[in-house]
């Protein structure tokens, strides 16, 4: 028999190709055809329209959606993990005959684009969601604070005030290269809101709404509602994008309707909502918490440090995590011990989120995907560097696993760095200020604690999903895809 198939991952880098050369490999041995698009980074050939006119079936072996898919509309199709075609392609490719020999009706091509069943629960469907923006955003995220890292190596903390390049470039100093990495880096960062909330609608209802997405995404950054403003313009955009694709118009419009009329239509109302219903909302909460952690300056230091700590790591770089960091570099104005003090906890807590995921992700290897254990390497610099936006794909991908994780870690590092009395001069730099942080020998040892309560928090929390996805592998016979 004839087969053709593609596959993905997340990051399009290794389980891609080492599908491709498992399927190829098994239909060799079974002495069936097989022809294979690998959507990945290198690329590959796109399938031709007379391979897939001559296939008995497809197969989809990939964890994100699948470019092109309505190329296959009338053919039998198997989907399954792209770590299935690793580790059974047999397996798959009984299914691929089965479903060869029963009768397929034409249809439509999918509405959907991400590797969501229409019996799927709801659950699931939001996971895959998010899974493909988090796809889209990990190469922004690891260019973007890599580039702000290497930033303050080579400048230092003081780099952030540095004059805009295209004002001052000194192509002979250390200190103008070290500038232009840095606002490169922080133009990178500037697209992480956006890229994600476009690319959750993107999942949910096809290109006519990664424009919404984009939009709802930019808003969200610019009323201040952050990473969560940003799930929550994707999945915003993508419920109206899919609910404008049910009203029915003239066939004469059909053509412009996801060209012009969905993108126009689903950018407006999400805008609408995004500045009016989410941004007011978010704006008097950073005020109103940024007022409460004012009134509480004088209660327990173990308490506020444990505040600040669950501030910094709830949203990673949103408006909570914005409102303790404004709070602590305000401070720094009085000089005083206490705001010192505040400054150094804040900073160890916002370094614990990727830091903690990024040592979980080495240590339990088989709890992570691939796309978050190739983030994990990139995240022991970000957090190192305070980049706490870091563990925003971990938290995306997971987080009513990941976010309670490290809030716990961030607390105790809070606390403890409040109790030992370190201190820090500076607003931004982690471990490259070390030299300007009193008691530094105490504030790593509240870093490290708190970054091992995360990361023990993390893998405890995913080893029961883990368990339970392998009773159910053990009832199913397939492979476990935790």
């Amino acid at each position: 028999m004839k087969f053709v198939a593609i596959t993905a991952c997340p990051t399009g880098i290794a389980h891609t190709y080492m599908a491709a050369e498992s399927l190829e490999q098994t239909a060799q041995a079974n002495g069936d055809e097989i022809v294979v698009e690998t959507q990945g980074s290198a690329g590959s050939e796109p399938l031709s329209a007379e391979d897939i006119a001559s296939a008995d079936a497809v197969i989809f072996a990939a964890d994100l959606a699948v470019q092109g898919r309505d190329r296959f509309a009338g053919k039998p199709i198997v989907e399954a993990p792209v770590k299935a075609a690793i580790n059974d392609a047999a397996g798959l490719f009984e299914r691929a005959k089965a479903a060869a020999r029963e009768p397929v009706a034409p249809a439509a091509a999918p509405e959907l684009t991400s590797k969501v069943g229409a019996n799927d629960k709801a659950g699931t469907k939001i996971r895959q969601w998010l899974m493909t923006g988090v796809s889209y955003l990990i190469p922004f995220v690891a260019a973007g604070g890599l580039l702000i890292a290497l930033g303050f190596a080579l400048g230092g903390y003081k780099i952030s005030d540095a004059p805009a390049v295209t004002e001052h470039f000194d192509a002979g100093s250390v200190a103008g290269w070290a500038a232009l990495m840095f606002q490169i880096g922080s133009a990178a960062f500037k697209f992480l809101v956006p890229v994600l909330a476009g690319f959750i609608a993107f999942a949910m209802a096809d290109r006519p709404a990664i424009a919404p997405g984009f939009v709802g995404g930019a808003i969200a950054v610019t009323v201040g509602a952050g990473f969560l403003g940003g799930l929550v313009a994707g999945l915003l955009a993508g419920g109206v994008v899919l609910w404008l694709k049910k009203v029915r118009v003239p066939k004469a419009m059909r053509g412009i309707m996801p060209v012009v009329v969905y993108p126009l239509l689903g950018s407006i109302v999400v805008g609408v909502l995004m500045y009016v219903v989410v941004g007011k909302p978010m704006a008097a909460a950073t005020s109103g918490l940024t007022n409460w952690l004012n009134s509480l300056s004088g209660a327990s230091a173990l308490l506020l440090g444990a505040l600040l700590g669950l501030m910094m790591a709830f949203d990673m770089g949103g408006p909570v995590n914005k409102a303790a960091y404004t709070f602590a570099v305000g401070g720094l104005t009085t000089g005083a011990t206490g705001s010192l003090q505040i400054m150094a906890a804040v900073m160890a807590a916002g370094m614990v989120p990727p830091l903690a995921l990024a040592l979980a992700s080495t240590v339990r290897k088989k709890l992570f995907t691939e796309a978050e254990r190739e983030n994990g390497r990139a995240a022991w610099l970000l957090g190192a560097s305070f980049i706490t936006e870091g563990a925003i794909p971990f938290a995306a991908a997971d987080p009513f696993r990941v976010i309670p994780s490290i809030m716990l870690g961030s607390a105790v590092t809070g606390s403890l760095s409040m109790a030992f009395g370190a201190t820090l001069r500076a607003p931004h730099g982690g471990i490259f200020v070390l030299p300007l942080i009193g008691s530094p020998l105490l504030f790593l040892v509240a870093l490290i604690a708190g970054t091992a309560v995360a990361a023990g928090s993390v893998i405890a929390l995913k080893q029961v999903r883990f368990r339970a996805a392998e009773r159910s592998a053990a009832v199913s016979g397939q492979p476990v895809n935790a």
